[in-house]
């Protein structure tokens, strides 16, 4: 499932590709993957520019220039393409935005959604969720006010959309890997000097997540050589009975919360 290092590429990736352009055209192969009528959405949306897109969380949120908003969640297996008719993946495709002879494919939205709403609807469908984890109110001292009122293993605090927003399976466990922590680890057993250690990870793990275009490897156009780069620079997810590259011992995999958990049993404590 994209987290938030990909769903911020996408974001940075599509503002170069379509913010400023005017939508020619929509198809809607697939109605339960949006929240309105066919014909009100492509009324709604048709003929609208881009304005900008925006991320919250896990969710794009694509502006159009009549005000309303266009959120967007893959949840699993979604992604999306852009580019021609004849560049396309060969996946069924869920809904199609045009810009002329370019098209914004989605792609996989079976548990996704791309729906329609104004700012404040959008506004109340993301109310829920925790502080984004790069804004200036998300010091090192909201952090500990905010994992002092949790108990419970830090694997699923760190899942937990209304704790941190946009943190997944993936980088839950790069993130514990890089601060020396077990996911298994009840919160109440993490001291303070491990807290901040553990601060300082979600910050770099994710910023580094962004650089290399996160760890899903479907590219989102024609020659996109950045997204999935990081998927090389994993030290524990999906390398389960794998070597870790510090210490050389096994890679184990432990199931949480119904979430597959990768950790290094020695490196991390």
């Amino acid at each position: 499932m994209p987290e938030l290092p990909e769903m911020e590429n996408y974001k940075i990736l599509l503002n170069q590709k379509i913010a400023g352009q005017i939508i020619s055209a929509v198809q809607i192969n697939r109605e339960k993957s949006i929240n309105v009528n066919p014909d009100l959405f492509t009324r709604t949306v048709q003929h609208q520019k881009i304005i900008t897109i925006n991320r919250r969380g896990k969710h794009l949120l694509f502006q159009l220039q009549n005000g309303k908003i266009l959120l967007l969640h893959l949840m699993l297996g979604g992604w999306m393409y852009y580019g021609t008719e004849a560049d396309k993946p060969k996946r069924t495709i869920q809904v199609r935005i045009s810009f002329g002879d370019q098209h914004l494919y989605f792609i996989g939205l079976r548990l996704g959604y791309l729906h329609l709403y104004n700012q404040t609807e959008a506004e109340q469908h993301l109310a829920h969720i925790g502080p984004e984890p790069f804004s200036n109110d998300f010091s090192i001292n909201e952090f500990k006010n905010r994992i002092s009122q949790k108990h419970g293993r830090l694997k699923t605090t760190l899942l937990d959309q209304e704790f941190i927003a946009g943190i997944g399976n993936c980088y839950s466990a790069e993130i514990c890997y890089d601060a020396g922590i077990l996911p298994t680890k009840d919160i109440d057993d993490i001291g303070e000097a491990e807290r901040e250690s553990l601060y300082q990870s979600i910050l770099s793990i994710l910023q580094k997540g962004i650089h290399h275009g996160g760890y899903m490897d479907n590219p989102l156009f024609k020659d996109d050589h950045l997204t999935g780069g990081f998927i090389d620079l994993c030290q524990v997810y999906d390398r389960e009975g794998e070597k870790c590259k510090r210490c050389g011992n096994v890679i184990i995999m432990e199931t949480i919360s119904s979430r597959k958990t990768f950790y290094c049993p020695t490196c991390q404590k």
